[in-house]
């Protein structure tokens, strides 16, 4: 009888997978060997695993040069990392070493480009994409940028407002852009996205502000649907009408030369994930390349603003099973040495799931379990993984610990749960690990951040 958990997984997936392979009882992702990263580091460890941002720009960039040449498009493909999904140093910096543009959205983002450029690591020419809702702050970062000698700075114009303060504050002439305020998937509590400038009113703002303003040019149009790139009748729904502004602005006579089709691409989330994307770069691009040619326009370049596609798969968590808690006769609570709701907060916030998986035991039988965190609220557990709607796990085992990892949960957990800051019950982030490639392709090992210390938050508190 197969009652092994490497048994089930096998017979339900599959499996081994390209990240994922098991030997002698223990998991390894991405040719990393995670019990010997347990052993070495201890749990709960966030690490992220550095290379693998690099395979996620250029595999991507090979779709789309492969469906440029297919259908003999024109125009070109710039990959544009979203900093939001992540903004540290370190991802940055391999992000620009492959030689991506940047979509900004904050105030603060300026900052952190203009940081990266006094030390040489972004040239002025770089495509930066100024996205989001714009203060007055935002818009003074904006002309520092441009007074840096940044020289392809293209404001994507959020409201009216954000433009009357660029006309205002800026004294030379500059490409803008305008996102398009999609409607939302019918599931969503509104109709129309809160960001942008609605499909009716481009067209009269464009003839009465921008036409014969000698101060900008209208050279690029942004969309993005919330629910991201999904080959359903909802998003070829938003992208044609995307595209119909589009063709009107070309017939009022401005030619737009870029076309922003935002981000959204999905992240492997289960081991039964499958997404075709070369298909969907293809059809985008057809439909695209259709427009233009209808009205004998040149093919415009395209942009992508791919957060979470460029570092998700780079990004894990392991957590250690402290004990088991039987509170009736079905249901057996595994408890982690550590917080969901702190360390993978949308697990809580949007139900969000990762890939699930354990580092050890493979050999053993299995149970459905439920997982807790240490923090004192009934929300903060992990309850069901999309392929089966139940968490199944090694059985537990006092004498043998169980380790639990969490995977391609690089994009925003560190943001949204406020990275080394206050967590709810006072529980510490735990210990970060950077994962790299030396010049002879020999794996290196950094310690990124301590696990925190009660001292931290003891004098965030007020109390040192």
């Amino acid at each position: 009888m197969k009652n092994k958990y490497i048994d089930l997984i096998e017979q339900t997936f599959d499996f081994p997978q390209a990240e994922f392979k098991v030997k002698k009882d223990t998991l390894f992702f991405r040719d990393l060997d995670l019990m010997e990263l347990v052993n070495k580091y201890g749990t709960p460890l966030r690490f992220t695993y550095i290379p693998q941002i690099g395979e996620q720009i250029e595999t991507c960039r090979s779709w789309f040069d492969r469906a440029m040449q297919k259908s003999n498009y024109q125009g070109k493909y710039h990959y544009c990392y979203c900093t939001k999904s992540s903004h540290f140093r370190f991802v940055l910096e391999e992000c620009l070493a492959h030689g991506v543009n940047i979509e900004t959205s904050s105030a603060f983002d300026i900052d952190i480009i203009m940081s990266l450029h006094r030390q040489g690591k972004i040239p002025t020419d770089r495509l930066i994409i100024c996205n989001g809702y714009k203060t007055d702050n935002y818009i003074l970062k904006i002309k520092q940028l441009i007074d840096l000698g940044f020289q392809n700075v293209i404001p994507v114009i959020d409201n009216f407002h954000e433009f009357e303060l660029l006309d205002q504050l800026l004294d030379d002439h500059i490409e803008i852009g305008i996102r398009i305020a999609s409607e939302e998937d019918p599931k969503f509590e509104f109709y129309t996205s809160r960001l942008g400038i609605g499909y009716k009113d481009i067209l009269p703002f464009y003839k009465n502000k921008i036409k014969d303003n000698p101060k900008f040019s209208l050279s690029l149009l942004h969309f993005f649907v919330n629910t991201g790139i999904r080959d359903n009748a909802y998003y070829w729904n938003e992208l044609r009408k995307f595209l119909n502004v589009y063709r009107e602005l070309i017939k009022a006579g401005n030619p737009i030369y870029y076309l922003d089709i935002g981000g959204g691409f999905p992240v492997k989330n289960s081991l039964a994930f499958d997404f075709d994307y070369e298909y969907m770069i293809e059809e985008i691009i057809n439909q695209i390349q259709s427009t233009a040619e209808e009205e004998n326009a040149s093919h415009p370049d395209i942009l992508t603003e791919f957060g979470s596609f460029t570092v998700s798969e780079a990004g894990g968590m392991i957590y250690t099973v402290l004990d088991q808690k039987k509170q009736n006769d079905r249901e057996r609570w595994n408890m982690i040495n550590g917080s969901f709701m702190t360390t993978l907060p949308d697990t809580w916030a949007i139900n969000k799931r990762f890939i699930m998986l354990p580092v050890n035991r493979w050999d053993d039988k299995y149970e459905r379990v439920f997982l807790g965190g240490l923090t004192c609220d009934s929300d903060d557990y992990y309850n069901s993984e999309q392929h089966i709607n139940a968490i199944y796990l090694p059985e537990f085992n006092a004498n043998k610990p169980l380790h639990v990892g969490f995977f391609n949960c690089g994009a925003y957990q560190e943001s949204i749960s406020g990275y080394g800051g206050i967590k709810h019950c006072l529980i510490p982030s735990p210990k970060h690990v950077l994962i790299n490639q030396d010049a002879n392709g020999e794996l290196t090992y950094q310690v990124y951040r301590e696990e925190q210390k009660s001292e931290d938050m003891l004098k965030l508190l007020g109390y040192e």
